[in-house]
């Protein structure tokens, strides 16, 4: 009789269930410790030290793009009428959004190529402030330095990820304690159960029809068409984003297994970097948005910061921002980015080419 092997089982690997405990360590010592999202922040910081000490840790990425349905649910739960309804008044910063990566192109581009000395695929690439699995794949299919694209994204990711609550709390006042979801005890079974199809059929149809971003926008999409016919009215329980937001700190962390200290001194530290370009860029546009009247300063702030999709979204919802202001931006960026980085690689004649290693 033939064996049937479950693939969850096969994934809990000796290596992979070690880098597990040392997020759930990493998170109950932040928890002890009283410092703010103990769920996301311990364990990226435990995997990140261990990854640098040279740890050998493995992620467990089926599970981690699993996790992100749970974000793509709790936005597209987010999206009701009165949202639809005041679209028109965010499409003045919307319009920013364009002007704000056109400004990142030309300043990162010749900073990476002429400055840190990298090839100009991997320039183009590592400026485009996209996701980091699209960046990387696009940059590889560009000739573009993979593992060079791969650390300056995750840099990016961290450094925003880990300045964006200090700015939260100690420059707006405003303390990350505001509840991300009511207990599964105390939610309808039957729109949990609608969430859990939604994030599920969302991930996969997205998927077949090769949508970027699919386990965040798929789920977003099909929970937001449930949330628009008033099928379902609350966000996923607090349990699924909390470890949502566990395995998103893990993945972070463990991004940095294997670095060298060439890579930190060089890859890494042009990355760190560029990070400051960014915020002092981000600065000036949420500025303008701000002064022009069409954002407050927290929504205006979370909304051009340069993180991920994700993380984005874990925070907003824990500063007790306008999580459909705050995605809705993100998805302009990330569309924009994503849509328009090829053709403009393209145009440069970037795209087939084998690029050296920067």
């Amino acid at each position: 009789m033939r064996q049937v092997s479950f693939v969850p089982f096969k994934l809990l690997t000796p290596r992979r269930l070690g880098t597990l405990a040392l997020a759930a360590l990493g998170t109950l010592v932040f928890a002890l410790a009283g410092l703010p999202l103990p769920f996301l922040f311990g364990p990226m910081f435990a995997c990140l030290l261990a990854a640098l000490a040279g740890a050998p840790l493995q992620g467990v990425a089926p599970i981690s793009s699993a996790a992100r349905t749970i974000l793509g649910v709790a936005v597209g739960a987010t999206i009701t009428p009165e949202v639809i309804h005041a679209l028109p008044q965010m499409a003045g910063s919307v319009a920013f959004v364009p002007l704000y990566i056109a400004a990142i192109g030309l300043v990162g581009v010749p900073y990476f190529h002429r400055i840190c000395g990298f090839d100009l695929a991997t320039s183009y690439f590592a400026a485009m402030p996209g996701g980091l699995q699209d960046m990387v794949v696009f940059g590889a299919e560009a000739g573009g330095n993979v593992r060079a694209l791969s650390l300056i994204h995750a840099t990016r990711v961290l450094v925003i990820v880990t300045i964006v609550p200090a700015v939260l709390v100690y420059v707006f006042d405003r303390p990350l304690v505001q509840p991300i979801g009511a207990p599964a005890s105390e939610l309808p079974l039957r729109e949990m159960l609608l969430m859990a199809a939604a994030a599920i059929l969302g991930w996969k149809l997205a998927e077949r029809v090769g949508l970027f971003g699919a386990p965040i926008l798929g789920p977003l999409i099909l929970t937001a068409a449930l949330s628009l016919t008033g099928i379902i009215e609350h966000r996923p329980p607090r349990e699924a984003i909390l470890a949502a937001q566990f395995l998103i700190g893990m993945g972070i962390g463990v991004g940095y297994v294997g670095v060298t200290l060439l890579e930190l001194r060089r890859i890494v530290l042009s990355g760190m970097i560029f990070v400051v370009i960014l915020a002092a860029l981000a600065f000036l546009v949420t500025e303008a948005v701000v002064q022009l009247g069409l954002a407050s300063p927290i929504e205006g702030f979370l909304a051009f910061a340069p993180g991920g999709q994700a993380e984005m979204t874990v925070l907003a919802i824990v500063a007790g921002a306008d999580l459909g202001f705050v995605v809705i931006h993100h998805l302009a960026r990330l569309t924009l980015v994503i849509l328009g980085a090829p053709i403009f690689a393209a145009a440069m004649g970037l795209r087939g080419k084998s690029g050296r290693k920067g």
